[in-house]
């Protein structure tokens, strides 16, 4: 049965391809499942609506790195060199990201450990990295959550573990070389879950608002004219009356499709807007494979999605 699908979808493409549009970009969704232990899936979408799990929603490549060997939280993006860097979370505690590279994300790079917070002494943890490129800098910038010890003690919360986090950041034009560690965004809150893309010449951040008393669990925007900030304030919640966390972003035409998981009801939701402000909910409309988590969303060729379906 799974031969016979995956011949039609091969079919449609080739069809596609005696259309001449096969230059439309096909979505594909990078997440994990359970822990993160088996490492990276894949699903693709032709509408960013309808996914599809490939490889029998089997892992693509598993993690190596870190004593915890997990694959939390991947983002992965197509370069300006044009291979595609991938970041994840290693462990809950440790102080370090995961990256790899990959040319056909089939075959992938030897795995490194990124320390990036290993000169912070009080640095409890490094969460949910990603990756966004600045065409003006020609540099990578890297980001992720951290909690470090006796920081931010205006926001901190015996919940939850007394975690408190902010956004860090480095900088790099070749993932051999980085950036000493910097603070990117302090809002005056517990921030998580940061997914930075631009949006003509700005360049707009989505994040969770993890503060815990009163609750809020929520997504909500910042904007910045440089990639490295400053960053303004958090908008008013664009998600509604539930615990979200994880967005990531896909373009389609003039509109934003904002996914994000419903973590506390065990789902996915999604929003949707053409101006970063009116948003509607569009979650009976979305198909997931079933235990998709945390992921990142991006655009590859109908060639690049052939060559992943014969996998």
């Amino acid at each position: 049965m799974k031969k016979i699908f995956y011949t039609a979808i091969l079919l449609l493409i080739v069809f596609f391809d005696v259309l001449g549009q096969s230059k439309k970009d096909v979505y594909l969704f990078a997440y994990f499942k359970n822990n993160g232990q088996d490492g990276l899936h894949l699903a693709y979408s032709i509408d960013a609506y309808k996914w599809t799990a490939l490889k029998n929603d089997s892992s693509f490549l598993k993690p190596v790195v870190s004593k915890d060997k997990l694959m939390r939280d991947p983002c992965i993006i197509r370069g300006a060199d044009g291979l595609f860097h991938m970041v994840w979370t290693v462990s809950w505690k440790d102080k370090g990201i995961g990256y790899a590279s990959s040319k056909d994300l089939i075959n992938w790079s030897e795995q490194q450990f990124i320390p990036v917070m290993a000169k912070e002494d009080g640095a409890r943890n490094t969460w949910a990295p990603e990756i966004t490129y600045d065409g003006k800098t020609k540099n990578y910038m890297i980001y992720w959550a951290s909690t470090i010890t006796g920081k931010f003690n205006e926001t901190a919360s015996e919940k939850e573990d007394g975690y408190n986090h902010r956004i860090y950041y480095v900088t790099t034009k070749d993932f051999k070389t980085f950036s000493d560690t910097k603070l990117l965004y302090e809002p005056g809150f517990n921030v998580i879950d940061a997914s930075i893309v631009k949006d003509r010449g700005r360049f707009v951040m989505f994040l969770k608002d993890e503060t815990r008393e009163p609750a809020q669990k929520n997504i909500k925007i910042a904007y910045a004219d440089q990639l490295t900030g400053p960053y303004s304030k958090a908008s008013e919640p664009i998600t509604g009356n539930y615990w979200a966390e994880g967005p990531t972003t896909a373009k389609i035409g003039k509109d934003w499709l904002v996914y994000f998981d419903k973590y506390r009801d065990h789902k996915y939701g999604a929003i949707l807007s053409s101006d970063l402000k009116n948003w509607k909910d569009v979650s009976d409309q979305i198909s997931l494979p079933k235990g998709l988590r945390h992921g990142t969303i991006l655009t590859i060729k109908p060639s690049e999605l052939n060559k992943l379906l014969k996998q």
